[in-house]
């Protein structure tokens, strides 16, 4: 096909951005839509780009480049430094500058114009890349034009671009350069428009930022912009800037810097009806484009001209829904420490095994709440949730005292059994957890006969038909009576023991060393492992240096191999089916890559002494003991104390019953999901040697209904794979909130307390007890280098991370709350711990010294 170094953005559409780049595509999109106007010009394509790189001596520095460590950023400079000067420099093809010349001449050669970047990778639905590449405004003349064509070209490689491209995964050789050159428009004023608020996420707000002359005043800083929101056609918010400066154009071309008149610096850019008629504008070009826009607008003679459109990437996606009607989302992640998102085959197999239906938004699950929110049940429903994660019962209460989303309850009596039912019996017996544990193992033993055989469409049968009995286990009354007979008397003794003796958070110390709890197990079974290890240095040094998860094939090779070899097959055995996001069936087991215990293994080997399981649960036990005591002889000196000893005496009996297992359905969760994921990883490999997939993981990227489909019919839709593989990576800079509503506004709730020491960060407290070490700040469990003494600070943590909890002194994470995996591993362990404190792992650094709070709920960063 015969190249074009030049387009006319009436020739260019959306399907165009390989030839012209992001910024091109939108504009030309944009010159189609009636009512929009865009200013005159045209394009210089990537074949142009294409030419200029195939002449550039540049393909040892972009491998320089690439090599380059990511926070090497003296080296980053260095190499992208040398690409642009050779660019700047580089002759212009002579064909490339005929269509150029060619171009302007039709235009105007005097014309005065604007010159974009607009790079392939730019303006995308899931990565904006705003501000990455150049513009230069106010070009005069055919050489200065090109000259510049040349710096934008160029620009693709300033140090910001590089970086961002880096953070996104974009390879810097697959992205290619287009140039957009614009008739200039000298505006009387000019800003920024956002069709969604940009902060809150609210589809409903737009947002206009305004200020004299060129828009560059406002994009560097230079003035305080009038600021207006509107709302559903009404201005509810305004904001007049002090305008003290512009920039504006000057007449033989470039642009400068002047001083706005003092009688002009507080009257407003815009008149409201100018205002309104913008974010008309701004409306329709949304729903053109199908999401909403971040617009740079200039107000020239009266009219608007849009001189560049993208998607505000920084959104959290809206769940798809098919009604009008309001809905308030609550975040399944926080709730079950794992805010990454997933990949579709584990939002699906979640959704289908799920005991509430479940909506997914960018790589997230969560649950509309607006039933609950609305019923005669609320109060309960705020108060469980208070108790569970304070700041996502604080974002409901937001929600719930605007009184714009949620309708009024209608009036009703207060929720609990109807008159003349008594309430549900509450187990006291021991003997319970052990048979709802025993026909739990019965029913994964079944699962894995009856589905052992099976293969192709067979196979997804029986896994819905094991969706149903997965879906009857969780739902089993008598399980769930158990885990609410131990987080209740969890709750009394917290509650009663405040009120009556002034004793924060005593059941912490009380449910010491539970019995029945397989996640705290499951921490000190892999200190048993490292008490196998320890006395063979050729072991821990072999382990030390493995590279791959065949390393137990290889073990035995070493003095006292066979021994570890058996002892952490022994482990897999029995905890194997775990690991990080474990709610993700896509995410790696420990079975599958044993090499990401060894971190924590090797820790313990080097750290730990030898039984000091047995220790920590004796000391647990003792500790208890001793804190019953104390707190059963101080309320017998009480009014009316020795009623009030025996109703907290068979609390604590209760809670020490019941406690442990309230971990154990997420243990048979992940033990059948397990099963599932062998089952269909098979037939993942078995369509693979079919030639029907290229890769067994691209069933990750397909809803389970579509996995299905491909066994039955052994066809798959490769581009669609392609999509879902391209979305799940940007999901990742998205940052899921707690609570979101059908309006798109993203809420995270807020500590609303004044009992903290100023400068402290703020949480929710879920251990008891004050501790004071080194921070070290850990996002990847596979990471961790921990000493004894040291506190565990991280984004959240799944069972899987119980182990490492063996190896501190305390812990601070951003997620979580008072019942989650991590709160009731600390408890158990007697860790200070303190959860949901916004961003711990970003205002702690690590390996700063920090005090935590356990009892009060707050984190300290000392000098």
């Amino acid at each position: 096909m015969t190249e074009r170094y030049v387009v006319d953005l009436q020739e260019v559409d959306a399907t165009r951005l390989a030839v012209v780049g992001g910024k091109g595509a939108h504009l030309g999109e944009l010159s189609r839509v009636d009512g929009v106007r865009v200013p005159a010009g045209f394009c210089v394509t990537t074949d142009a780009f294409r030419r200029i790189m195939a002449d550039a001596p540049v393909d040892t520095l972009l491998d320089d480049l690439a090599r380059s460590a990511a926070d090497d950023s003296e080296a980053i400079g260095t190499h992208s430094a040398r690409i642009r000067r050779i660019i700047e420099g580089a002759s212009v093809p002579a064909e490339v500058t005929a269509a150029i010349t060619g171009a302007l001449a039709w235009y105007g050669e005097q014309t005065a114009y604007a010159v974009r970047s607009s790079a392939t990778a730019e303006d995308l639905p899931n990565a904006s890349f705003a501000g990455q590449q150049d513009t230069y405004l106010n070009v005069v003349g055919p050489q200065a034009v090109l000259a510049h064509v040349r710096r934008c070209w160029a620009s693709l490689f300033t140090e910001r671009a590089v970086a961002y491209r880096r953070r996104h995964g974009i390879d810097h050789r697959s992205v290619r350069m287009a140039v957009v050159v614009q008739q200039m428009v000298f505006p009387q004023a000019s800003g920024i428009l956002f069709t969604a608020d940009p902060v809150s996420g609210d589809r409903r707000v737009a947002t206009v930022d305004a200020g004299f002359g060129l828009g560059e005043a406002l994009v560097a800083g230079l003035v305080n912009p009038d600021v207006y929101r509107v709302r559903d056609g009404e201005i509810v918010g305004r904001s007049v800037g002090t305008k003290q400066f512009a920039v504006q154009a000057l007449p033989a071309g470039g642009t400068a810097q002047v001083t706005v008149e003092a009688s002009r610096r507080t009257h407003p850019a815009l008149t409201d009806p100018q205002v309104m008629a913008l974010v008309e504008l701004g409306r329709r070009i949304e729903a053109h484009t199908g999401r909403p826009q971040d617009i740079e607008w200039c107000l020239a003679d009266g009219r608007f001209h849009i001189v560049q459109t993208r998607p505000i990437t920084t959104l959290f996606p809206v769940p798809d829904r098919d009604d009008t009607d309001k809905h308030v989302y609550v975040s399944v992640g926080h709730q079950q420490m794992m805010t990454d998102p997933m990949k579709p085959l584990g939002i699906s197999v979640w959704q289908l095994t799920a005991m509430a239906p479940m909506i997914e938004a960018g790589g997230r699950l969560f649950v509309d709440a607006i039933r609950m929110l609305a019923g005669p049940g609320s109060a309960a429903f705020l108060d469980m949730i208070g108790r569970a994660d304070p700041l996502t019962r604080d974002a409901l209460q937001t929600v719930l005292d605007r009184g714009d989303v949620v309708p009024t309850a209608p009036d009703a009596a207060a929720a609990g059994p109807p008159p003349g039912v008594p309430p549900a019996p509450i187990p006291t017996d021991r003997a319970v957890v052990v048979d709802l544990v025993a026909r739990s193992q019965a029913s994964i033993a079944a699962l894995r006969r009856d589905i052992a055989t099976k293969t192709g469409p067979e196979l997804f049968d029986a896994l819905l038909a094991a969706f149903e009995e997965h879906k009857r286990v969780l739902a089993d009354p008598l399980s769930m009576k158990v885990i609410m007979a131990g987080m209740e008397a969890a709750w009394w003794l917290h509650d009663r023991l405040w009120e009556w003796l002034g004793e924060k958070n005593a059941a912490d110390t009380l449910t010491l060393a539970v019995p029945d709890n397989v996640t705290s197990e499951m921490g000190l079974a892999l200190l048993d492992v490292a008490d196998v290890i320890r006395p063979y240095p050729q072991v821990v040094t072999f382990l030390k240096g493995v590279d791959d998860d065949g390393f137990l094939d290889r073990l035995p090779e070493v003095e006292g191999g066979g021994e570890a070899r058996d002892a952490i097959e022994a482990y897999l055995d029995r905890y194997g089916m775990r690991g990080v996001g474990e709610i993700d069936i896509t995410r790696p087991r420990w079975r599958e890559r044993p090499s990401m215990l060894l971190p924590v293994l090797l820790d313990h080997v080097r750290n730990v002494a030898p039984g000091e399981a047995g220790r920590r649960v004796a000391n647990g036990r003792q500790r208890a003991r001793e804190k019953e005591e104390q707190v059963l002889s101080r309320l017998r000196t009480l009014t009316d104390g020795h009623d009030k000893a025996d109703e907290t005496k068979r609390m604590i009996d209760r809670v020490r019953t019941f406690a442990g297992y309230r971990e154990y359905p997420k243990y048979d969760i992940v033990s059948r999901y397990f099963v599932y994921k062998q089952a269909l990883l098979g037939e993942a490999e078995r369509l693979v040697r079919a030639g029907v997939l290229a890769e067994a993981d691209d069933v990750h990227y397909l809803t389970f209904g579509e996995f299905h489909e491909v066994a039955r019919t052994h066809r798959v839709d490769a581009g669609l794979v392609r999509q879902r593989r391209e979305a799940f990576r940007s999901y990742h800079a998205l940052t899921p909130p707690r609570v979101l509503t059908s309006d798109g506004e993203a809420l995270n709730g807020a500590y609303r307390r004044d009992d903290v020491p100023a400068g402290a960060l703020v949480g929710l407290p879920v251990s008891t007890g004050t501790v004071e070490g080194r921070a070290r700040v850990v996002l990847d469990i596979g990471q961790a280098d921990l000493a004894p003494g040291d506190i565990l600070v991280t984004a959240y943590t799944d069972p899987s991370w119980s182990p490492l909890f063996l190896g501190v002194a305390g812990l601070v994470t951003e997620v979580g709350g008072l019942m989650t995996h991590g709160a009731v591993i600390a408890r158990e362990y007697g860790l200070p711990a303190v959860v949901s404190v916004e961003g711990a792992t970003r205002l702690i650094r690590d390996g700063q010294r920090i005090r935590v709070h356990g009892t009060d709920g707050y984190v300290e960063i000392l000098p």
